[in-house]
């Protein structure tokens, strides 16, 4: 295993932005930016040895610092939604800055997508890692509390990307983080994804509404377009939106599915290209996974190629949007002094 490291460009500020790779035996790799802690590309082989670039993202830092759907980012301080960006904690109101209006989105419009973040490698003989720190502090986007946090990539001789999330509080606070990495199996330049299959492990997605934020009630998926308890073609379950009511607000696949599993480290989705014989299996200790079906995409990505809707998916693992007005959903408190930790592993391998 080896890791190089690159000047990417510079952000907003005029800062060096550095990109991070580790390359195992086989030429695949796994490369991350100090910017936002990003997955820029995830280069890994298909059924014949042929590699491809299966991440979605950019050539430039310009594309990188402009509304671009959060492309490969670490998101916090609280990913997915918050209702009105309003909650109650220790009986005090708080107000975060509403950046998707009516809600707030993603950690707000200075998330942790857009911050400069330092970073450590450590090569291995099996895996390499590049550990990625940044202090979020008291106040920041209106969020109570500073955070220590360290967010830890590894990848390793059979293509296995871990994502290692750490964060201690200075007081009582909230958090939910996440990776918004678009996948596209057969190849980030390849177009649409109808051709790739889902399975993930789950019975039911939070209700939402008009808005998008939950209702507190669950969904069963049985006997709809949201059901991938067996493998399905996204293709065949993107063509059902428009006769799905979750699925019009979402003008796609933009779910909660709430894991089977629960907190138990395990697999939670599957995904496969069957052209290319590319399968990627989720592994986490997270309650549930967010599906999106790059409903919104609409830009120009790596080599020049236009992303469009559906030439990408996200599997964010994650506590359940708006939880901290849902008393009956797992908690995203986090006391003073408390160390949160999780692990999400994508696998990468191939079948003949």
């Amino acid at each position: 295993m080896s890791i190089s490291k690159t000047l990417f460009g510079k952000n907003g500020e005029g800062k060096d932005v550095f990109k991070y790779t580790m390359t195992n035996k086989r030429g695949a790799s796994v490369s991350v930016l100090t910017f936002g802690g990003t997955l820029h590309s995830i280069i890994v082989p298909d059924k014949n040895g042929k590699m491809a670039d299966v991440c979605l993202g950019f050539d430039a830092m310009d594309t990188y610092m402009i509304k671009n759907g959060s492309i490969g980012a670490f998101i916090g301080r609280y990913g997915n939604r918050i209702d009105a960006g309003k909650f109650t904690l220790n009986g005090m109101d708080y107000q975060l800055n509403v950046n998707a209006a009516p809600n707030h989105l993603h950690g707000g419009t200075v998330g942790y997508q857009i911050r400069l973040m330092e970073a450590e490698a450590m090569e291995g003989e099996y895996g390499d890692q590049v550990i990625m720190s940044l202090y979020s502090p008291d106040g920041e986007e209106n969020y109570p509390g500073g955070l220590h946090i360290k967010v830890t990539y590894t990848f390793d001789e059979n293509c296995n990307l871990g994502l290692y999330y750490e964060a201690t509080a200075e007081a009582k606070t909230i958090l939910n983080l996440t990776n918004h990495c678009y996948f596209n199996l057969a190849g980030q330049d390849s177009g649409k994804i109808y051709g790739q299959t889902m399975q993930i492990f789950a019975d039911c997605v939070t209700e939402v509404n008009k808005n998008m934020i939950p209702t507190g009630r669950y969904l069963p998926v049985c006997g709809t377009p949201l059901d991938f308890r067996t493998p399905r073609a996204l293709g065949e379950t993107l063509k059902m939106a428009e006769t799905c009511t979750a699925m019009v607000l979402g003008t796609g696949h933009d779910h909660n599915y709430v894991l089977s599993n629960g907190f138990g480290m395990g697999l939670c989705a599957v995904a496969k290209d069957p052209a290319s014989g590319r399968v990627m299996e989720v592994i986490t200790d997270q309650p549930a996974v967010q599906l999106y079906s790059g409903n919104h995409l609409n830009i120009t990505g790596k080599g020049g190629r236009h992303y469009g809707a559906h030439d990408g998916f996200c599997l964010e693992t994650q506590h359940f949007p708006d939880s901290p007005n849902h008393a009956h959903f797992p908690t995203t408190a986090l006391d003073k002094g408390e160390t949160f930790r999780s692990a999400t592993i994508y696998t990468f391998t191939a079948e003949k």
